[in-house]
């Protein structure tokens, strides 16, 4: 079942402090050519980076259609080829990370949905922002874990849009193919903004969510705005007890805080989305504020590392434990929303 709101997306967006500054929004030419594949291009002149570190901010060239929003028939280039897209897609699919973010803040349910391992089809931070669409998200059909997808339950639940991204789409295109219209994005949550575009591109629907991405940028650069550039900084740390990581700047969070024009601390100025590490290098986390979450025995694993209360955030109460999907798992703009809104919240509190 396919749920169309009547409010529109933006009102849902709308920026919560009276903006200083408005992002500049600029629409990239698309040059995408039916039938052939799309190479992978570098990203745009509208990226933002810090030193090597680049967090992609619009589509990126030759990406999407070159029809308008709500026209079909559709021709989108996405990072696999080409696909037509015949009409406007009611039953969708959707294998990887943060694809059903990208859905429901669009306003749409999608008919079947992966999940994570260990976990439910639906986060609960997105169930907490979208209660209205408790009874479509329960009737979505359960097509396996996002690593390992179930296609022939795909196939089952007679999709006419697939979303997939780049770390499973280069194997799976063919088959997904076979089964319905098929879109590759990047994926890594460095890409949201530009894979939500793609996504949206796909659906008709590209102006919305131009417009949601507008918001956000409107509030960070209105936060941003008469501050003293990466003056204060922040760290993201995260665990599942097994394994300990620090994000680099070129990571989902890392990117909103480039945007809120805060700081980072130098031992996660590196260009990888992050980097593994030891009870014993807990210290590498410190910050001015450091933000932490963790799966399974995570955050018992972080918060009793042997240095962890030595660290300047612990010992002046500016260490807060968040919320694992929304920040390290599921990047997309209703997660994108909720943690920057918990950084500004943070970071204005002192």
């Amino acid at each position: 079942m396919i749920v169309f709101r009547s409010s529109s997306v933006t009102d849902r967006f709308r920026p919560r402090r009276l903006l200083g500054v408005l992002a500049a929004a600029t629409i990239l030419a698309l040059t995408g050519c039916a039938g052939t594949a799309a190479p992978a291009a570098s990203i745009d002149s509208e990226a933002g980076s810090t030193g090597e570190w680049v967090v992609a901010r619009d589509l990126e060239p030759g990406m999407g259609s070159t029809e308008g929003d709500g026209v079909f028939p559709r021709s989108v280039t996405h990072f696999a080829g080409v696909t037509e897209i015949p009409a406007a897609p009611t039953r969708i699919a959707v294998v990887s990370t943060g694809q059903l973010d990208a859905l429901l803040t669009l306003g749409r349910v999608p008919t079947a949905a992966t999940r994570a391992e260990n976990s439910g089809l639906v986060p609960a931070y997105l169930r907490e922002a979208f209660p209205q669409d408790a009874a479509a998200l329960d009737a979505m059909t359960d097509i396996g874990q996002r690593t390992e997808p179930d296609l022939e339950a795909i196939a089952q639940a007679a999709p006419d849009l697939i979303l997939v991204n780049a770390t499973r789409g280069a194997e799976l295109y063919d088959a997904l193919s076979a089964i319905a219209p098929t879109v590759v994005t990047k994926g890594n949550g460095a890409n949201w903004k530009s894979d939500f575009l793609l996504i949206a591109d796909a659906l008709g629907d590209e102006g919305a969510a131009r417009g949601v991405l507008d918001s956000l940028q409107g509030d960070s650069a209105a936060f941003a705005a008469g501050r003293e550039a990466e003056a204060t900084t922040v760290s993201f740390l995260q665990s599942t007890g097994d394994r300990t990581r620090i994000m680099g700047v070129p990571s989902f969070a890392g990117g909103l805080a480039q945007d809120l024009g805060l700081g980072r601390p130098s031992s996660q100025q590196f260009d990888e989305t992050s980097q593994e590490i030891s009870a014993e290098q807990i210290d590498l986390a410190d910050a001015d504020h450091v933000f932490y979450a963790g799966t399974g025995e995570g955050v018992a694993f972080i918060e009793s590392a042997p240095l962890w209360t030595t660290l300047g955030a612990v010992t002046d109460g500016r260490a807060v434990p968040v919320d694992y999907d929304p920040w390290f798992m599921n990047a997309g703009p209703t997660a994108a929303r909720l943690v920057q809104d918990e950084i500004i919240s943070e970071v204005d509190a002192g």
